[in-house]
């Protein structure tokens, strides 16, 4: 089981990562962005104790510069733990100056978390206190509405579905909209938008449908291993190498179904930190005035089911 005080460090890690990104805030670099949040969450990993290894990342070594899978973190002290991390999540957001970036990690017992290479992942998930089985990817969109629908007691058009807004989406918008259920369509963000089926009356959203990346479906699924709800995953392998990757990982069907429990299987923290605000966090502010930055972060734990939110206030650097 993992040590509550990691609580701590987890939280430290992901504000070091999102007030880095916010610096560049607004001003059209997503890659500048992204090596902003990559280049601060290795360093505060690092000054960590612990013995981590990256095992959702930014890619495999070779791919990536930086946090690859494999890569060894943390001081070499302490317990060994599974590093699962998207130091950015929306660098277009932050590019942008738009709502809902965050900056997300996972701490996990070793061997807990299911590797996953950098591929798409078609992903369904909703929130807890529901009949387990109550949705399945091999379903329908409509079937899967009508039992989410008939399990809260309303009718299917009063749920409400998020989904990314991509063209590879276009049927199956078209399915859930013939089904009578509201869409919210975001540009980016999918690790948000299955954590806030877990959260249905902040968020308005009951149930997240689509395809994402698989890391980013992993880390979801950490996410709503400690809040509650379930989740599926199916990747998607369309070439020979992705394929390869899948097997070199140590999958032994990499088409398999994998449950929200084969994803995530032993206990796990999650931390999320509001780079740009959004419907679940605040983004990073800076007070001139008072020389201070002011950062919001979700920090959750699978064992205990605690849920905390973290408003932390640092100094500026002169």
């Amino acid at each position: 089981m993992l040590d509550r005080k990691l609580i701590i460090e987890i939280t430290r890690i992901t504000e070091a990562a999102a007030i880095a990104a916010s610096g560049v805030r607004g001003r059209g670099d997503e890659r500048g962005a992204d090596k902003m949040a990559v280049d601060a969450m290795l360093e505060a990993l690092n000054d960590t104790d612990m013995k981590g290894v990256i095992v959702v990342g930014e890619g495999v070594k070779g791919e990536a510069e930086k946090l690859f899978i494999g890569e060894k973190v943390g001081s070499g002290k302490g317990a060994g733990l599974d590093i699962a991390v998207d130091p950015l999540e929306g660098s277009t957001m932050v590019a942008k100056s738009v709502s809902n970036a965050l900056s997300v990690m996972a701490m996990a017992e070793t061997g807990s978390l299911l590797k996953v290479p950098d591929c798409y992942m078609e992903k369904i998930a909703v929130g807890p206190d529901l009949p387990e089985g109550i949705v399945d990817l091999d379903r329908t969109p409509a079937e899967n509405l009508n039992a989410l629908a008939s399990a809260r007691g309303v009718d299917v058009s009063g749920l409400t579905v998020c989904i990314l807004d991509r063209p590879r989406h276009g049927k199956l918008i078209a399915a859930v909209r013939e089904a009578g259920a509201a869409i919210n369509l975001i540009r980016d963000g999918d690790i948000a938008g299955v954590i806030h089926t877990a959260l249905p009356v902040e968020t308005g959203i009951d149930i997240y449908m689509g395809t994402g990346g698989a890391p980013e479906g992993v880390l979801a699924a950490t996410a709503l291993k400690c809040i509650g709800g379930q989740m599926q995953g199916r990747l998607l392998l369309d070439n020979p190498q992705m394929r390869q990757n899948a097997y070199d990982l140590g999958l032994e069907d990499p088409f398999a179904k994998f449950t929200l429990d084969e994803m995530v299987a032993g206990d796990v923290m999650f931390a999320a930190t509001g780079v740009t605000g959004g419907t679940m966090l605040k983004g990073v502010k800076v007070n001139r005035k008072a020389k201070s930055i002011i950062s919001e972060t979700i920090v959750m734990r699978s064992s205990s089911g605690t849920v905390r939110w973290i408003n932390n206030q640092r100094r500026l650097s002169s």
